[in-house]
């Protein structure tokens, strides 16, 4: 139902639109926008203590438009070298090479040092890899102590985080699974 009174209205809507257009343009002077009351009421007291002022406003002034014509403005372009327009302030130098910076390996800037009890991302992903390689060389009691981390925080992030590991698989492996599964959907179609 909705769709059908979208559709209707739209059509009532366009609906001799070119007409009443035309018939809006042809009008011979503009409608002025309604008055309020004050407004209405500063017109009349203006009116009553300067009765001459509406022919003093419609009429041209001879003076000031002789004065308009006197007037002529000449503008030039003038061409602006970006680097030499502006003095810089030594305090504040502008950056003159505006290459891109380069990347960071973890995607940020590493701070210079760190704190006791906390470590970086860099840190972090090399006593977990660590771990990963050696878990009896490196336990969470012996990076505690090399980071100077507690015991219990280095114990979850080594439970909670792992380095990524890549398992290739075995292609013979694969080619016994596709033929093993061929035979076992032609058992089923007998």
């Amino acid at each position: 139902m909705g769709k059908v009174m979208s559709v209707v209205g739209r059509q009532v809507q366009r609906f001799n639109v070119e007409n009443r257009a035309q018939k809006v343009i042809s009008q011979t002077k503009p409608k002025p926008a309604p008055k309020f009351e004050s407004n209405l009421r500063d017109l009349e007291r203006v009116l009553k203590d300067h009765p001459g002022i509406v022919e003093e406003q419609s009429r041209k002034h001879v003076q000031l438009d002789e004065n308009l014509r006197q007037v002529y403005v000449t503008s030039k372009d003038v061409a602006i070298d970006p680097r030499a327009g502006q003095a810089q302030d030594p305090d504040k130098p502008l950056p003159i090479n505006r290459s891109s910076v380069e990347e960071y390996e973890f995607g940020h800037l590493e701070p210079r040092s760190v704190t006791k009890g906390r470590c970086t991302l860099r840190q972090a992903v090399q006593f977990i890899a660590n771990h990963q390689t050696d878990p009896q060389q490196w336990t969470s009691a012996k990076i505690a102590e090399y980071y100077h981390m507690k015991e219990p925080l280095v114990k979850t992030i080594l439970e909670h985080f792992k380095s990524f590991e890549v398992h290739l698989p075995d292609k013979n492996l694969e080619r016994r699974r596709l033929l093993t599964r061929a035979s076992e959907e032609t058992k089923q179609i007998e």
